[in-house]
């Protein structure tokens, strides 16, 4: 089956809807697109969804980082070991066998018996299975010196990953996913050709994705204010400051970065006719988006990959910020990879634009970029 640009239909525009300006055009795109995503009861559901889950995987982790195990312990003698041990409930008794019938009536873990015959002085009682938390708290620890040690805990370290990797992957795949739906929306239904006999694609595909990523930065931002909140209830203001820079940094590396990805979206959309072929066709894209998150999942520990990360453009939205948070990135890293990203992203568009031009009226099977790149198309 050939392809071949679909005919413009007889109907047109209002005689006032040519004169507007582009400014005004791509408005009335964005504001079209806004409403639409807002009225939807599955966008609505999900993003509240994504919002509790946030506030109650923020309160969640800081309420369970707070909480220390105890070990009850009944003790006969005087035991220093056991006074100078944490995480222990002690309960002084008169004798072992005291101790010992609280062992086995399971009110205590297990028993501390000074024992002189022992080598370390003690002796322990427990019922069924060693207490390994108990000897632990008793063993003598050497004393560790780190000639360079984290400034972040490596348990926050990896949350900081996952949650700046988890929300970028979250609302790009979202609302890019929404940006290819419509676009094939349109062309099955032939809306897109009203829509272009009163302007022009370059104006379409501006108000879609401004209206995209507007809902993308408006998410992106009452997330991070969840997780403030989360943050504040749970006490930890230590973690809040160091945030602060990094989710700045975020939310701006984000903003350029979706648009980028929302240009690949649509023009991957534009390709096809049939929402059925949408997921092969945006498939790479989407692949694009999920990298970053395998990646900070895997290695947020290695500075090299992090590195990387930064100043590729469809990745630095997660790399950058993290590595700031880590404090591994000099003071004009950050300005250079956003220098990166606006001229990657420039790019993009040009190409985006390109080809959503010259495939958006072209119905039947689906075109290579290829020759939606060569082929020539609609202003």
């Amino acid at each position: 089956m050939t392809t071949t640009p679909a005919t413009t239909p007889s109907l047109t525009a209002p005689a006032a809807t040519p004169g507007l300006s582009f400014g005004q055009a791509v408005r009335l795109i964005a504001e079209r697109e806004i409403l639409t995503r807002l009225r939807s009861r599955a966008f609505q559901v999900s993003t509240g969804i994504m919002l509790l889950a946030a506030l109650a995987g923020v309160i969640a982790a800081g309420t369970l980082g707070g909480r220390t195990s105890t070990t009850s312990v009944a003790v006969v003698g005087d035991v220093a070991a056991v006074q100078q041990a944490s995480g222990l409930a002690v309960r002084h008794v008169g004798s072992v066998a005291e101790a010992t019938a609280l062992v086995r009536a399971g009110t205590v873990d297990a028993a501390v018996v000074a024992d002189r015959s022992s080598p370390a002085g003690i002796r322990i009682i427990a019922d069924e299975s060693s207490p390994d938390a108990l000897v632990a708290a008793l063993s003598v620890k050497p004393q560790v010196t780190l000639l360079d040690p984290p400034t972040i805990p490596p348990g926050l370290r990896y949350a900081a990953a996952f949650g700046f990797a988890l929300i970028f992957l979250m609302s790009s795949a979202t609302f890019g996913g929404t940006i290819a739906q419509s676009v094939v929306e349109e062309k099955q239904t032939r809306i897109v050709e009203i829509l272009i006999s009163a302007i022009s694609t370059r104006t379409l595909l501006t108000g879609k994705i401004l209206g995209n990523s507007l809902l993308a930065f408006a998410q992106v931002v009452v997330t991070g204010a969840f997780a403030v909140i989360g943050l504040s209830v749970t006490g930890e203001s230590a973690t809040l400051s160091l945030l602060g820079a990094p989710i700045a940094w975020f939310v701006i590396f984000f903003v350029i970065g979706f648009v980028l990805l929302a240009s690949m979206f649509a023009a991957a959309a534009s390709l096809v006719s049939r929402q059925e072929d949408i997921q092969a066709t945006v498939t790479p894209v989407t692949m694009l988006v999920m990298i970053p998150y395998f990646l900070v999942i895997f290695f947020h520990d290695n500075s090299l990959v992090l590195t990387i990360m930064s100043y590729v453009p469809f990745s630095a939205a997660v790399g950058m910020p993290l590595r700031i948070f880590l404090s591994e990135a000099a003071w004009w890293e950050p300005l250079l990879s956003l220098l990166i990203l606006l001229a990657g992203t420039v790019g993009v568009i040009v190409a985006a634009a390109k080809i959503y031009g010259n495939a958006l009226l072209r119905t039947g099977a689906k075109i290579s970029v290829r020759e939606a790149l060569r082929s020539s198309g609609v202003d």
